[in-house]
């Protein structure tokens, strides 16, 4: 019940469209009834009920409500017959007529009003949920996406989104809208006849019992039917982004047995859902048609035996009860449907109630540039205690000078970048920027101070020039050439088929590896940030490309504090200072002519790489 209050919320905006449709459902729900009254006295003259004899004078109302509907019935024929008398019983039978089919004209135009108006709503709420979602996505931490499938998250955004919309949202209306024309109708039946009424009401709740039955199962089959969709994005997304590696290993078997294999799940949960919620509906009209059968023949035993009620009475009883079918199969159907949608209504509030790890204090402290210095205090960091992946980490980086870490794969080199970039928080001691724990610091700001290059570019199906723009939104044309020219891009994207304004492709595709990183320099460079993160951005490149980027690296880390993650060792020679790690723990630091004194690991990794 706590998650239908939650996605009301999304509702709220949108309650103009949600009190119009109500307004005009009940408007529905009204002439529907007055529609069916508006036939009593047609049938009165029909089945000559209505005569001269019967009302010689007007009917007077005893001020009893049980009477009310006696009264009202009495005072129609009543007048019915001084208009026979004036006009003739045919012209009043075509005016009757005529009223009737007015009645359910305007009966029919509120109902399309009602679902004219709910139609806003539900796209409104629908766009307002997915907007919501993809925020909340953006606010995510990156340790968030590293345990969940992409293709996962993207069938929340799409199909339980949809499911949502279409099965909880869409049944909101005839939730509230059809206990009142159940009610309503019913209270009519009860003045009409309260005998056959009670009777009647014997065999619904049977129907209701069964269908609940029916619809209590639907939400487990929804449930595994939604989580092998989004195992079905997931394979999907993984296909289309290792299209080389499938065709290089002849993978394509094997990649289509899983998809084979889970398509195969979601087909048989699939089935089973829509198995039983087709089941629902012709359940509730078998029992609706028994229940009609068994009045029409208590309300013949009435007229035949006991003459209790007139026949064009019993004809009414019978059209307003069978009014009732469709709002009680429609809210069966409605229960069904919401419980069907909430497992997907739980998948989405699941993304959107997701902890946010990374958050700030309650008073965090402003920050606009770095004074002093970067330091590590004793950090550790692990995702389990018994798997540590930093331990006692402690460094100093002044301002200006630039640090390299170098060790083998595996060593901490990377999580301590995701550190200082606060993707994550340290399990163990702090990081301080000028004596100040970054916790502390508003995470907006503090990432303003921030560049960060890595080994996979990641660039925007855009232009050259956008994707270079996002370092700073707001810098001028000039200042993005000057950016890309300090990148050594200039020269390159000058050549491209419309310059600037060329589209690089899905991830930057239709450039080189190294013409990708010199435009991910480039956007480091316009963003102009006082501590620059460099993470193995030279490591994929190749001899001539290494050579342009590690030119446009060295430019753009002049004056800057920087943090260098360095697989080459020949990238990192003219370090301020290196830091050796092994397994999480510093093992040697120093110069670079310093370490290789030393004969250590370094002067190890150097002569692996037959670097002098």
């Amino acid at each position: 019940m706590n998650q239908y209050i939650k996605i009301l919320k999304f509702a709220k905006p949108h309650q103009k469209y949600i009190y119009g449709s109500l307004f005009f459902n009940i408007m529905y729900s009204v002439f529907q009834i007055a529609s069916l009254g508006t036939i009593l006295p047609v049938l009165g003259m029909l089945f000559g009920t209505i005569t001269p004899q019967e009302y010689k004078s007007a009917p007077v109302y005893s001020g009893d409500i049980i009477d009310l509907f006696s009264y009202l019935k009495d005072y129609s024929n009543y007048y019915v017959q001084t208009l026979v008398a004036e006009y003739g019983s045919l012209k009043v039978l075509a005016w009757l007529c005529i009223i009737t089919s007015f009645m359910f004209f305007l009966r029919n135009a509120f109902r399309y009003f009602g679902s004219f108006l709910l139609i806003n709503y539900r796209v409104g709420v629908t766009k307002d949920l997915r907007g919501a979602m993809y925020n909340k996505i953006l606010s995510l931490p990156v340790s968030f996406f590293t345990e969940r499938r992409k293709g996962d998250l993207m069938s929340r955004m799409s199909n339980d989104v949809g499911e949502v919309e279409g099965n909880i949202l869409g049944s909101l209306i005839e939730l509230i809208n059809a206990p009142f024309m159940l009610i309503s109708t019913l209270v009519t039946l009860f003045f009409l006849s309260p005998e056959m009424t009670l009777f009647s009401l014997l065999v619904l709740p049977v129907m209701g019992t069964m269908i609940a039955l029916v619809g209590k199962s639907l939400k487990k089959d929804s449930h595994e039917a939604q989580n092998e969709m989004g195992t079905i994005f997931s394979i999907v997304d993984e296909t289309l982004k290792s299209s080389k590696v499938i065709k290089i290993f002849n993978a394509e078997k094997i990649l289509n047995t899983r998809f084979t294999n889970s398509m195969q799940k979601w087909i048989n949960s699939s089935i089973n859902l829509g198995r039983k919620k087709e089941l629902a509906s012709p359940m509730s009209e078998f029992l609706g048609s028994i229940t009609f059968l068994i009045i029409a023949w208590y309300g013949g035993k009435q007229i035949i035996v006991e003459q209790s009620i007139s026949p064009a009475d019993f004809l009414v009883f019978l059209g307003m009860f069978f009014q009732i079918l469709p709002p009680a199969k429609s809210l069966s159907a409605s229960i069904g449907n919401v419980q069907k949608g909430e497992a997907s209504l739980a998948r989405v509030m699941e993304i959107l109630e997701a902890d946010v790890k990374i958050d700030e204090v309650t008073n965090p402290v402003s920050i606009s540039t770095l004074n002093n210095q970067i330091e590590f205090n004793n950090i550790g960091f692990y995702y389990d205690k018994d798997h540590t992946i930093l331990k006692n980490f402690s460094i100093s980086i002044p301002k200006g000078k630039t640090v390299a870490l170098v060790g083998q794969s595996g060593s901490g080199k990377t999580t301590i970048a995701n550190l200082l970039a606060r993707f994550y928080d340290v399990s163990e001691g702090e990081i301080l920027i000028d004596g100040i724990n970054i916790r502390n610091l508003k995470l907006k700001e503090y990432r303003q101070l921030l560049g960060m290059v890595t080994q996979e570019s990641v660039l925007f199906n855009d232009s050259v020039y956008n994707n270079i723009l996002m370092g700073k939104p707001d810098a001028t044309k000039e200042e993005v050439i000057a950016a890309a020219k300090v990148a050594n891009a200039d020269a390159f994207i000058s050549q491209l088929p419309e310059g600037y304004s060329t589209n690089i492709g899905d991830d930057g595709n239709k450039l080189s590896g190294g013409q990708k990183q010199r435009v991910s320099i480039a956007r480091a460079v316009l963003k102009n940030p006082p501590i620059m993160i460099l993470d193995e951005a030279t490591s994929a490149l190749d001899t001539e490309s290494e050579r342009f980027v590690q030119d446009a690296l060295e430019k753009m880390m002049e004056n800057r504090t920087s943090l260098v993650i360095a697989h080459r060792l020949s990238t990192i020679q003219k370090a301020d200072w290196i830091i050796v790690m092994e397994k999480g723990d510093i093992v040697e630091q120093g110069t670079h002519h310093e370490l290789i004194a030393k004969k250590g690991m370094y002067n190890k990794l150097v002569e692996l790489q037959n670097f002098d």
